[in-house]
């Protein structure tokens, strides 16, 4: 059984169902678990996130990067860096704007040096660009064309009805995505430990 962590702050609700739909990849592999821990009780629920094999991390990208709340989750794992707690971990990330680009590439890039800083194995979101020729349309898979982790566009003056199904398609893919990795990940270990 591996376990699959999503630390995400939501600051209008978007996030929040990105995570939910990350959590439905996890579930959709055979013997994984998902845990679901908002950044304001990641400290009092720091045992979960030190036990699983891999955290995702969600946060809304705000003036070009993580929100305020995700930042200062960001700044409280140095305890968890000081101890290598989270030392070979697995580690994915995703993010959500209003705008098409709203430079959530920066909120990734702050994901992925929160996870390198840990030493924990970052995981992409492993799709080709969706929507990117004559031929697409906004149904596909990744139409935003993220590769590092998973993007969506959310209409500012609607609620999650603003975020495009294809959108909830992808962060699936993400946590499906991670669990796989994670099952594997788990499993070379204890095969190595089987054959000493």
């Amino acid at each position: 059984m591996s376990s699959i962590a999503i630390v995400y702050h939501s600051g209008f609700g978007h996030t929040q169902a990105m995570a939910e739909a990350v959590a439905a990849g996890v579930q959709s592999v055979a013997g994984a678990s998902v845990t679901m821990v908002p950044v304001a009780e990641a400290e009092a629920r720091g045992a979960e996130l030190d036990a699983a094999d891999a955290i995702i991390f969600g946060s809304p990208t705000y003036m070009g990067g993580v929100s305020a709340d995700f930042a200062k989750f960001k700044d409280w794992t140095s305890r968890r860096w000081a101890s290598g707690a989270w030392k070979n971990k697995l580690a994915a990330g995703f993010t959500v704007s209003a705008s098409w680009s709203g430079d959530k590439q920066n909120t990734l890039y702050q994901l992925l040096t929160l996870a390198a800083q840990h030493g924990m194995v970052w995981v992409g979101l492993g799709l080709p660009g969706g929507n990117n020729s004559s031929k697409g349309s906004a149904d596909d898979l990744n139409r935003v064309g993220a590769s590092i982790g998973a993007m969506a566009q959310a209409n500012a003056d609607q609620g999650n009805e603003g975020i495009a199904q294809s959108d909830f398609r992808t962060m699936q893919a993400l946590g499906q995505r991670v669990a796989e990795a994670a099952r594997r990940w788990r499993a070379e270990p204890l095969a190595q430990a089987q054959a000493a």
